[in-house]
């Protein structure tokens, strides 16, 4: 079998097309559902903005929508720089609280599209999602600052936002898995298809669009988005004169994977669109067009850095061994990282390719592009749990290079002043370890991987 069919079958997409073949036709129909897209216009009173959300989240409860989706800036467009950071809240403030409230009293999952989160000197633009009993869902800070100059406008979002930290995983939802993301975000195309990757069914960028730029690109980028992660798109829009200086497109749109408009609410200032979601047309598009699977992870690929890890769900093939789920601290899209059978010093730790592949060169571009990743992660994370600034970082390749595991792996070891009496000892350890370091009992080795696991999740 060739080599690009046994990338093609290690494609993540595979697993989400197997899941929808599985599928019964009861759940299929199941998943059809209604959403709703608002449009509004928000000024710098945050009282009329808050009445203004009632007003749509009334409207898709009368359309029988289970989610609504508001634009950016819903709780209030600010006219200074100055006036932005007075009125911004907190995510615990009194605004979000009755926000939660419409949430919970209206039983409706509500998008909260970019609220200004106070954030220190500046602010975090938040996409906030909640869910029908008004709890918080997953929070998205805006990873694109859009600083720029046209003939009609100079905006610099970044003398005021802070760019968030990090890529979320798609939420799951009443209409399935959705990815978020913010307004400016909808220009790249990457962080689309890494959602899209993870596994999202639906993507959603409220915005406040200038009026030029979304005369000219809105809709073509939104279909863009739709057709080439063969995802649904929910964009929320602002619409009209916010103030003097500041004017939106409007246009909320839902449109299909795709690329056709499923709903347009136009240039009305306050109004939503609404549209069925069915997430059993993508098994039939996903066979139609199978792009997905035929992406070049041998030439090409993305990795999405400082992705949450998933809780580990299944102990992972070392070699002919098997490494006990409960050892294992961190999952990436083609790698794990666990706790060590013989550690040299405190803090070794070992991670490996998911699939069982004996040397370095037999890894395709997506997963060295992800080995590295996985690697510079845990020994951030290492140095900061043992307060460390050093560290050695090695990978046996091939039996005459000490490699006593033919599976592909690194060691990350955390290095302290004077642990060895030569620097360069670590490695006579390195190779000695197996006759000399009795093995770990399996509750050690589970109860450090809790500690790596715990201060991920917080940091995160």
């Amino acid at each position: 079998m060739s080599t690009l069919v046994n990338i093609i079958r290690r494609s993540i997409v595979i697993v989400n097309h197997q899941q929808l073949r599985r599928m019964s036709v009861q759940e299929r129909r199941d998943q059809s559902a209604t959403i709703a897209v608002g449009q509004m216009r928000s000024t710098s009173d945050k009282a009329a903005n808050l009445c203004q959300v009632k007003e749509l989240v009334a409207r898709a409860k009368s359309e029988n929508a289970c989610m609504l989706f508001l634009p950016e800036c819903c709780d209030f467009v600010g006219e200074s720089r100055t006036q932005t950071l007075e009125l911004s809240e907190g995510l615990d403030g009194e605004l979000m609280a009755q926000y939660r409230e419409l949430a919970r009293c209206n039983k409706i999952w509500i998008s909260l599209g970019g609220l200004h989160e106070r954030n220190d000197q500046k602010i975090y633009n938040a996409h906030v999602l909640l869910n029908e009993k008004g709890e918080l869902a997953a929070v998205y800070r805006k990873l694109h600052m859009f600083d720029a100059t046209t003939k009609e406008f100079r905006l610099r979002e970044s003398d005021t936002v802070t760019p968030g930290p990090s890529l979320e995983r798609p939420v799951s939802t009443p209409v399935g898995q959705l990815g978020l993301q913010i307004c400016y975000d909808l220009r790249f195309a990457e962080p689309a298809v890494l959602l899209r990757k993870m596994g999202a069914h639906m993507l959603t960028y409220p915005a406040a669009f200038t009026y030029s730029t979304g005369k000219a690109h809105w809709e073509i980028l939104l279909r863009a988005r739709a057709i080439e992660t063969q995802c649904f798109v929910v964009a929320a829009a602002q619409m009209g004169w916010h103030n003097q200086k500041r004017q939106s497109w409007g246009h909320s749109m839902i449109v299909s994977p795709w690329g056709k408009v499923l709903a347009d609410c136009g240039e009305q200032e306050l109004d939503i669109g609404t549209a069925k979601v069915d997430l059993s047309v993508l098994q039939s598009l996903y066979q139609t067009m199978p792009c997905f699977e035929h992406r070049r992870n041998d030439i090409y690929a993305l990795t999405a850095c400082n992705i949450r890890s998933k809780e580990p769900t299944q102990d992972r093939p070392f070699a002919t061994n098997i490494v006990d789920k409960r050892t294992i601290f961190y999952e990436s899209e083609h790698c794990f990282a666990f706790t060590n059978l013989r550690c040299v010093v405190k803090g070794h730790v070992l991670v490996s390719t998911k699939r069982v592949t004996p040397r370095l060169c037999g890894l395709d571009c997506a997963e060295m592009a992800d080995m590295f990743n996985t690697v510079c992660l845990v020994q951030r994370v290492l140095e900061k749990i043992y307060q460390t600034t050093s560290a050695t970082v090695t990978v046996q390749d091939g039996a005459q290079a000490g490699q006593t595991v033919p599976h592909v792996h690194f060691h990350v070891m955390p290095r302290r002043l004077g642990d060895f009496g030569h620097n360069d000892q670590i490695y006579v350890k390195l190779d000695e370890r197996a006759e000399e370091k009795p093995p770990r009992t399996i509750e050690e080795r589970i109860e450090e991987a809790q500690v790596y696991r715990k201060f991920l999740l917080d940091t995160s």
